[in-house]
């Protein structure tokens, strides 16, 4: 008799325990999908995702018509944007923001990282990344360009790098190539002194290699 009652509490208490487990397991799926249901769910987005999300996001202010006497006014604003429904990102995306003199020199295009500034946006708040000092205008009378871009994950290397397919003098947004699909958003800027890319004018040789590259993380 005793052994039966045993029996019976211990299979009461395994059925209990059971029932618990199963009650445990719902409130954390709920939980869950309510903190999912605050966010949107970017863990698993490619590349292109990523990229598509940041180009609504990212605007660049400042010297539009390339008429200005220097760049410090100029920045790139990542916005506060918030999806359709409301919510913004569940983990914060990677982003670079980076900076790139095109020269025109007798071996082509010769193309120099100036700075790198990497940052997280997830929607829900505007960041702004000025424009590095000291950025070269053109009146040396070597037909020099700005390029920035910004994008998601890791910096850019090898074959992702950017390249023109047109003369530095007339390239346009359009003539700008990467060789990846995470650029968010990018803007060549006109030339600051036009006189130094006029088509017919010769262009400079090459400057001796140096490492002019900042590399500045804030997450």
């Amino acid at each position: 008799m005793h052994s039966t009652q045993t029996r019976l509490r211990h299979g009461a208490l395994t059925a209990c325990a059971a029932a618990l487990a199963l009650l445990a397991t719902g409130c954390s799926k709920a939980s869950a999908d309510a903190q999912a249901g605050d966010c949107r769910d970017d863990g698993h987005w490619s590349g292109r995702e990523q990229a598509a999300w940041l180009r609504t996001a990212v605007s660049f202010r400042g010297t539009v018509d390339g008429a200005g006497p220097s760049y410090e006014d100029a920045s790139v604003v990542v916005r506060a944007r918030h999806t359709g429904d409301g919510r913004v990102l569940c983990q914060p995306l990677g982003v670079q923001v980076e900076f790139w003199t095109l020269s025109a020199r007798t071996t082509g295009t010769e193309t120099s990282s100036v700075m790198r500034y990497g940052l997280s946006a997830d929607g829900s708040r505007t960041r702004t990344v000025g424009f590095p000092r000291g950025l070269p205008d053109g009146q040396d009378g070597i037909c020099t360009r700005i390029l920035v871009a910004a994008y998601a994950g890791a910096p850019l290397r090898g074959r992702e790098l950017p390249r023109t397919t047109r003369d530095l003098a007339i390239a346009g947004d359009m003539d700008v190539r990467f060789g990846t699909e995470r650029i968010g958003a990018y803007w060549l800027l006109p030339p600051q002194n036009p006189t130094a890319c006029t088509p017919d004018r010769p262009t400079a040789d090459p400057s001796p290699t140096r490492s002019t590259t900042w590399d500045i993380y804030h997450p």
